[in-house]
């Protein structure tokens, strides 16, 4: 590594050059031996030495120099081969050297970085803007021949560029960093540096630009190499909300009747809001709630939230069917220095009624729960019909198996109840079969007869079986089941195995070997309990329709048919995202952004859905001061970028364009027209 030739004390300017162009300068010793030399002239015939004296003195010197003169153009050639070789030395200036061999500056990049602030001169900026700044000047004060690499800590930490001796390739990677709505991990980006200078020589440190907002404030524990962290942005009251929630209700609403006063209950959407106040003073805000690229306010409430309180807001509207499903914007107003997280998002419930499809391979005709077909379904289908519908929540028909599997526009969310048959990838959601033929079943091969099997246990901890007891429970007949696992197996006889779990990634689904109506279990609460414990998991995938959570840097799991295809998913600025299918599950690997995830697909049950994802995160919405914990046996050091000289300035191109100009002048000086001579200044003849 060159070193520099000049260097000024601790806290002062600094000089720096590389003695790589400073060779030029030898050339100045040629360039004057050439203005010393005498000049070989030839012979002339004139009439008279008179004129020529100062030639004939030059001729009869025995001495191979003559006295140097200082003459124009040797002074333009000198100056323009100095400034050429000081240019290529490329001297700089700067405040502050940025010692190492090896360099690692991790940038900030989570959700506090995109706060408002005031630049240098006073102009308005984010924090995250802040930190680029900085780290471009930090890597204009690398020394000649030290390399630096950038890490982005987001969520997870990201290589921006590898190390590199570059500095334009280096700050053009900086360019398009931008702060992320998600917790960040400083710690992972660190030690991702550190990991990366671990093997090289020389001398090494890591330089992390965060404004210290950090959601894990320890994240520079048992840090090997040395640490600077420098601080950009200065503390700012901010209000949030920090939690969302939103479920289907209902209202009771008073009406007048022949028989007087009633009430009537009536569908509800409930939305419940969080809103915290981070800073010092109290803030009066309006709460409001709209639908998705629409513009009429569905609720508002003003409220005054006090300094570091955490406010429940609850916002209701009375849906629509053309509702169900669609997206909601929740806003504080008026907005702060951290817009992002003024912003929550939801989802319309699909309606507060559960559908429910009972289908029986013996049924004719289809009809709703109070006008089916009487004596049409099974024994088993009639106990199932009266269970499902005695659930106040739940809207309940029934049919054909051909009325299901030809049923165009079925609500994917449907709970399917099937009796006497069991078809491949059957629509809806959640899906109980019972009385399977014999063959294989969902991954579950339907074997021989058992007469009178005696139940002996079940599995207590599956929330299908939980809250009852099969003590009791005498069964006519059932067919032996053998799943793929043992771990499926829900119900067991002392003959073998009744019912099984034949759930996959998209849907939960329970098999039962045997006809409830063959059975007293009908007669028993348990089977009440059973029934519910299916619905109330069926309505709790429904209200959320993902597998994952639906927060902003997570990954999104979405429920989706199984026989989808062609599916596509846009992210919340409209952007086409990557999307794995597999199993009936959508996922979409990073949510960098706060809004709406939307999926499509083609196939029989062609559908999409909005998913809404959300930072709502208290650690990345306190904006106020927290110190920094540094733990283990590295050096950590803490400053803020307020208190950082000047940034670096190099000089090469100035001295560059100034040589330029004396070799133009040098040109001109010996191109130029002479002036013609007037009469008094010609020579006497």
């Amino acid at each position: 590594m060159a070193a520099p030739l000049a260097q000024a004390s601790a806290g002062a300017p600094l000089a720096l050059l590389s003695p790589g162009g400073l060779w030029l300068l030898a050339l100045l010793g040629p360039l004057v031996l050439l203005y010393i030399l005498k000049i070989k002239r030839s012979r002339r015939r004139v009439p008279s030495t008179w004129l020529w004296a100062a030639a004939q003195r030059d001729l009869m010197a025995r001495a191979p120099f003559r006295k140097l003169i200082a003459q124009l153009p040797l002074v333009l050639q000198a100056l323009a081969l100095a400034l050429l070789a000081l240019a290529l030395a490329r001297p700089a200036s700067r405040g502050r050297e940025l010692t190492g061999d090896h360099v690692a500056i991790v940038i900030d990049t989570s959700a506090s970085m995109s706060a408002a602030a005031r630049g240098p001169a006073g102009e308005a900026t984010t924090r995250v803007e802040l930190a680029k700044q900085l780290a471009r000047d930090l890597l204009s004060g690398l020394a000649p021949g030290s390399d630096a690499l950038i890490v982005e800590a987001g969520r997870d930490a990201r290589l921006v560029a590898a190390l590199d001796r570059d500095r334009v390739r280096l700050k053009a990677a900086i360019d398009p960093i931008a702060a992320r709505d998600v917790e960040g991990d400083l710690e992972a980006a660190v030690a991702l540096g550190i990991d990366r200078l671990r093997q090289l020589g020389g001398a090494r440190r890591v330089v992390a630009i965060t404004d210290g907002n950090l959601a894990r404030p320890a994240s520079l524990r048992g840090a090997s190499l040395p640490v600077e962290v420098i601080t950009v942005g200065d503390p700012v009251d901010n209000a949030a909300i920090v939690r969302v929630d939103v479920r289907a209700g209902s209202a009771v609403v008073g009406a007048s009747g022949a028989d007087g006063e009633r009430s009537d209950p009536r569908e509800e959407v409930q939305a419940f809001l969080v809103v915290a106040n981070f800073g010092a003073q109290p803030r009066d805000v309006y709460v409001t709630m709209r639908q998705d690229n629409a513009s009429d306010v569905l609720g508002s409430r003003r409220v005054l939230v006090k300094p570091g309180e955490r406010l429940p807001v609850v916002l209701t509207f009375r849906p629509s069917p053309g509702d169900y499903r669609k997206g909601l914007v929740f806003e504080l107003s008026p907005r702060d220095a951290m817009p992002l997280d003024d912003v929550a998002y939801g989802r319309v419930p699909a309606g507060d009624k559960l559908p429910v499809f009972l289908a029986s391979a013996g049924n004719g005709q289809g009809g709703d729960a109070q006008g089916a077909q009487p004596g049409a379904p099974s024994g088993g289908s009639v106990w199932l019909e009266r269970a499902l519908a005695s659930d106040p929540m739940t809207s309940v028909i029934s049919g054909a198996l051909a009325d299901l599997l030809g049923k165009p526009g079925l609500d994917p969310d449907t709970f399917v109840v099937i009796d006497g048959a069991c078809p491949p990838d059957p629509p809806g959601g959640d899906l109980l079969i019972v009385n399977p033929p014999p063959g294989r079943c969902a991954g579950t091969l339907v074997g021989q007869t058992l007469e009178r099997p005696t139940l002996t246990s079940w599995d207590t901890a599956d929330p299908r079986l939980r809250f009852l007891t099969l003590d009791g429970v005498n069964l006519r007949v059932a067919s032996s089941l053998k799943p793929e696992a043992a771990t499926q197996e829900l119900i067991r006889a002392q003959e073998g195995t009744i019912a099984t779990d034949i759930s996959t990634a998209s849907r939960t689904g329970t098999l039962l070997g045997f006809d409830v109506g063959e059975s007293d279990w009908p007669l028993k609460a348990s089977f009440v309990l059973f029934v519910r414990n299916l619905l109330e998991q069926a309505r709790a995938h429904r209200a959320h329709g993902i597998t994952g959570p639906a927060r902003t840097g997570e990954p999104l799991r979405v429920s989706i048919p199984a026989t989808a295809r062609d599916l596509q998913a846009m992210g919340p600025a409209g952007e086409r995202l990557e999307v794995a299918q597999r199993a009936g599950v959508a996922v979409i690997a990073e949510t960098p952004r706060a809004g709406f995830y939307r999926l499509a697909w083609q196939g029989p049950q062609a559908g999409s859905v909005v998913v809404p994802a959300n930072l709502t995160s208290v650690a990345e919405s306190d904006l106020t001061p927290r110190p920094l914990l540094a733990e283990g046996g590295g050096e950590v050091a803490v400053s803020s970028a307020a208190g950082q000289p000047d940034a670096h300035v190099e000089w090469t191109w100035l001295l560059a364009l100034a040589a330029l100009g004396l070799v133009v002048a040098d040109v001109w000086y010996f191109t130029r027209v002479p002036r013609p001579l007037r009469g008094h200044d010609r020579p006497a003849a």
